[in-house]
């Protein structure tokens, strides 16, 4: 009974430290404290919500990855399936299961990592839960967010004709990116502000993966353009062109977005681009159903790839 008594007393000052540390938001009236938040969306708007699940030993190693940049990814992971649905973030909230030997200073410097992110996209940590165990450490994060304009943006929506865009380049982000990415919420607001979204989503899994969601819950198909693909210089550039090509399309953890708009709105934002960056022309969406890929040999299927949590 002591040694609950000595965690829960540790629990309880170790909340403390992260409220007294939790910068507020007018949107998110009453944070940590009490038993629950409550948040005050913009009047009309919808609420978005996600969550995501994070393990040592599955997405990171604890050691051998600074905490900082741990905290800092769990958030961001987040911040950027808000950015996909093209809405603004609110609030985040926080669970962990710390392992008991060191817990509290692995604590102090996960919540280091979060809370600079959050003050850059003025997101509230407004609550979540602490548990320890003799197991690894397990972060879970969920962040409300509402749509832009009464706007809620989809994956359901590509249309036979639409162009495919990605907000930047895209492989080798297992060299260190996928920890220091920029979720593409401005990005998002700006596309938005600017043209009709008819589908988008965040690369998480590499666009071999995740474009075949929308086509799926679009009931579509896609013609992707080889010499169009933006190769990040995270890939190495010693490997063939192909090997590079691959690797854009199936390494994920680019956190870059795809989104499909009408042939007029890819003149526009062609010609007018967002100030600060330009989106990238990848393909087509046709009313042919599947995944092809327009290369020197001809057009050819998409081969399949990214990751997808094995289960048995």
């Amino acid at each position: 009974m002591s040694g609950q008594v000595e965690f829960l007393r540790g629990e309880f000052q170790l909340i403390d430290w992260v409220r007294q540390r939790s910068a507020s938001y007018p949107q998110v009236p009453v944070g940590i404290g009490d038993d629950a938040a409550l948040l005050s969306p913009t009047s009309g708007e919808e609420v978005i919500v996600t969550t995501d699940m994070l393990m040592d030993g599955r997405h990171f190693i604890v050691g051998q990855t600074p905490p900082e940049l741990i905290g800092r990814k769990s958030l961001a992971v987040n911040l950027s399936d808000i950015a996909a649905m093209g809405g603004r973030p609110i609030a985040a909230f926080i669970s962990w299961a710390l392992p008991r030997h060191q817990g509290r200073d692995l604590a102090e410097s996960l919540f280091t990592g979060m809370a600079g992110l959050a003050r850059e996209f003025d997101v509230s940590i407004a609550g979540g839960d602490t548990n320890s165990w003799d197991g690894p450490l397990v972060i879970n994060v969920t962040v409300v967010g509402e749509t832009i304009g009464q706007r809620r943006i989809l994956r359901s929506g590509a249309q036979p004709g639409d162009v495919i865009f990605v907000t930047g380049p895209l492989g080798g982000s297992l060299a260190g990116r996928h920890l220091t990415f920029t979720p593409r919420i401005s990005e998002a607001i700006d596309l938005v502000q600017r043209v009709r979204l008819n589908a988008m989503l965040d690369l998480s899994d590499g666009v071999a993966s995740d474009l075949r969601h929308i086509l799926n819950q679009s009931r579509v198909g896609a013609t992707l353009d080889a010499r169009s693909i933006p190769i990040h210089t995270d890939v190495d550039r010693h490997l063939p062109h192909r090997e590079q090509l691959r690797k854009a399309l199936t390494d994920g953890e680019d956190f870059e977005l795809l989104f499909t708009v009408s042939g007029s709105d890819a003149e526009q934002l062609l010609a007018n681009p967002p100030p600060g960056w330009k989106p990238i022309q990848i393909g087509n969406i046709d009313g042919e159903l599947g995944c092809r890929i327009r290369t020197e040999k001809g057009i050819e299927p998409l081969p399949t790839g990214g990751w997808e949590h094995p289960l048995d």
